[in-house]
C-alpha cells in the first residue's frame, strides 16, 4: 500500500491588497449609510421649518 499524500493549504499572513479593498468597501458602505441618515434628518428639519413658516404648526403653547 502506497501512502497517499494529502495536499494541505498552507496558511499565509493577511493580504495587504485584500485588506485595503475590504477596508475601502466597508468605509464606503458605512459612509453611504451615514449620508442617507444625514439627508433624512435634513429633510425632516426642512419640512419642520417650512410648516412653521406657513403657520401650519406653532412652537408656543397657547395660554388658556
Amino acid at each position: 500500500m502506497a501512502a497517499h499524500r494529502v495536499a494541505h493549504v498552507t496558511l499565509k499572513g493577511p493580504s495587504v491588497v485584500k485588506e485595503i479593498c475590504i477596508g475601502i468597501t466597508l468605509g464606503l458602505f458605512a459612509g453611504g449609510l451615514w449620508k442617507m441618515h444625514h439627508w433624512n434628518e435634513q429633510r425632516k428639519t426642512r419640512a419642520f421649518y417650512d410648516m412653521l413658516e406657513k403657520g401650519e404648526i406653532d412652537v408656543v403653547v397657547p395660554e388658556e
